[in-house]
């Protein structure tokens, strides 16, 4: 599984949240979107990795059920803020 949200008839069409040139970032923010609960899938993403020369020409999406624009809106915002962040001096051992 690549990690993109399944599909589902009943969330409707999925719109464009964002865009990014760099697939990383839009998979950073895919996973936040759904770990707030937002369905989500990131589009282009193999695309600008395959014409590498183009990628500044090529946006990765970010797309969301248009029903869940609201919602995605607001975990962007907080992705903004920094409240996904992990602080910078945490000791990873236990």
């Amino acid at each position: 599984m690549h990690g993109d949200s399944p599909y589902d008839p009943d969330q409707g069409d999925w719109q464009t949240l964002v865009t990014f040139f760099s697939p990383t970032e839009a998979y950073v923010l895919r996973g936040c979107l759904q770990a707030g609960g937002v369905p989500a899938v990131v589009a282009d993403a193999h695309l600008v990795q395959t014409h590498s020369l183009l990628a500044s020409a090529i946006p990765v999406r970010v797309m969301v059920p248009a029903h869940r624009l609201a919602e995605a809106e607001a975990v962007v915002a907080a992705f903004q803020r920094g409240d996904f962040a992990l602080p910078d001096d945490e000791d990873p051992s236990p």
